[in-house]
């Protein structure tokens, strides 16, 4: 997202881009959560975007739906960078484990000695694939892996669609950490323990040629991620456009943040909003191409979403977080991937939102 090693192939440099608004993943200094909690799905970005990705600067990952482990630069041939992993997170590995807060714990999470973690891998710098097209990286799989070290166990990151994420919490993932954003209808689903904050951005082409107004964006061309809260907020603006008797907006919704992006960077749409982790890397990812128009809005907690009424997992997982924030693990996680501006200094359970 900022501080990632610039040398990964320009041909995936799209990749790993994903935003949300401060609806749903409304984060606004920082960025929110992630859309319908229901509603999300990202696959392989398209060959037009790989093709416009591999003219832009530097590349950050590919993005996908593959399934993979944090295989992280295991690789020690260095003839062979093209499949490895050039990017490199926080060092987890001297993290201790910590029995009292291990031991609250159910079987049903802790009994094969893995914590399994569902993630939507295209939302880069949060969660997305290195290099090499299958390893995890991102402050949240860090995040993911210091929480496996507390409890004692293996991690394993799974890649999959972000919609199909929390149906799947409690049964085929311990627990979910993809960026998700806090909202009543998320928590009739599943239960929340909040690590992070975050607002949303609207994105335009540098020195926004197309003069847009993002107070006004009536006639206007402007994508968004599907199923997330800007594209709820996107519509709501639209509607009133329609109230008011002015032109609609033209909403472009895709799938994958990579494709909002390119169709911003390529001309195909004039602004695009997200988070604003996402959207500050995906500027700083493609140089002068993109820049941020107005001020960041609606800053929205994010959480680790657990299996709804499993208060064992919730506790622990809040204490384990609440751990490495005030050890400062969490603080350095954050710092290295330049997203310090999201921290909060409690873990909440369920927090109350509006």
């Amino acid at each position: 997202m900022w501080a990632i090693s610039p040398t990964i192939n320009a041909s995936v440099a799209l990749h790993s881009y994903a935003l949300e608004p401060s609806g749903k993943h409304t984060r606004p200094a920082d960025y929110p959560e992630r859309g319908n909690p229901m509603s999300l799905s990202k696959g392989i970005q398209s060959a037009a975007a790989a093709a416009l990705s591999a003219a832009m600067l530097i590349a950050v990952a590919a993005c996908g739906t593959t399934d993979g482990t944090d295989t992280a630069s295991k690789s020690g041939d260095s003839s062979k960078d093209s499949s490895s992993t050039s990017i490199q997170g926080f060092d987890t590995s001297s993290i201790q484990k910590d029995d009292e807060i291990a031991a609250l714990l159910p079987d049903s999470v802790a009994g094969d000695g893995t914590l399994t973690v569902g993630t939507d891998t295209s939302y880069a710098p949060a969660e997305f694939l290195a290099e090499d097209g299958k390893t995890p990286v991102g402050f949240d799989v860090d995040l993911s892996k210091a929480l496996a070290a507390v409890f004692g166990l293996k991690e394993n990151t799974v890649s999959s669609t972000f919609d199909s994420i929390i149906p799947s919490v409690g049964s085929k993932y311990d627990i979910g950490i993809s960026s998700f954003t806090v909202t009543k209808e998320r928590m009739e689903a599943v239960d929340f323990v909040t690590y992070f904050k975050a607002g949303s951005t609207f994105v335009v082409q540098k020195g926004n040629p197309n003069k847009v107004d993002s107070s006004n964006l009536c006639g206007v061309k402007v994508a968004v991620q599907t199923g997330t809260t800007q594209e709820e907020e996107v519509n709501k603006a639209n509607e009133q456009c329609k109230a008011d008797g002015k032109d609609a907006i033209d909403i472009q919704s895709s799938k994958l943040q990579t494709d909002v992006t390119t169709a911003v960077a390529s001309g195909k749409a004039d602004i695009f909003y997200a988070d604003t982790p996402v959207a500050g890397y995906a500027i700083k990812q493609t140089g002068d191409t993109l820049e941020a128009l107005g001020e960041d809005v609606g800053v929205t907690p994010e959480a680790v979403a657990v299996k709804k009424g499993d208060s064992k997992t919730a506790e622990a997982v809040q204490k384990a977080i609440q751990k490495l924030m005030d050890d400062g693990t969490y603080k350095k996680i954050l710092d290295t991937w330049g997203v310090s501006s999201g921290a909060v200094d409690k873990a909440e359970i369920n927090p109350s939102v509006e």
